[in-house]
């Protein structure tokens, strides 16, 4: 019993006895604070992970909107190149056969002008053959008339003259 009395006589040996009792009736209160701290803790995590969640849903939400809308960005752009094209091919096109309509146009007037001078040119001829043929004229009848003769010329013209008139 000596070891009995000893082992009652330590003062560590009340300490632990003291503190089983201790936690013999706190125990209890404190399991409940200290699980009831941990459900605190364990709803503030799932919060924030639902809240994570949602986060991240939201995210992909907004990656997936822009996504289409860039597909849809490209498309459209892809549209105005085509259209862009189109009409650029259809402008040259038009540009082309306005211009072999110009030149058309300008070659007629061209070959207008030509004709007009050609014949201005064949008036003028004719002009100065009849002008050099007159005076040709004029310089046989008067080297083969001499007086007595242009005089009854002139007399028969005027005679003839007077014919013709009435």
């Amino acid at each position: 019993m000596e070891h009995e009395a000893s082992m009652l006589a330590d003062p560590h040996f009340w300490v632990n006895v003291g503190g089983l009792i201790f936690l013999a009736f706190a125990g209890p209160k404190l399991w409940k604070v200290v699980a009831q701290m941990l459900d605190q803790r364990a709803i503030k995590i799932k919060a924030d992970l639902d809240e994570a969640q949602k986060l991240k849903d939201e995210a992909q939400a907004l990656l997936a909107e822009y996504q289409r809308k860039q597909k849809d960005a490209l498309r459209e752009a892809s549209e105005i190149v085509e259209t862009a094209k189109a009409v650029a091919q259809r402008q040259a096109t038009e540009a082309a056969a306005n211009l072999d309509l110009a030149l058309a146009r300008r070659e007629k007037l061209a070959m207008e002008k030509i004709a007009q001078a050609e014949a201005a040119a064949i008036a003028e001829v004719r002009r100065e053959a009849v002008d050099v043929a007159t005076a040709a004229a004029r310089k046989l009848i008067a080297a083969s008339l001499n007086e007595g003769r242009a005089s009854a010329l002139i007399d028969a013209a005027i005679k003839d003259v007077d014919t013709r008139l009435h």
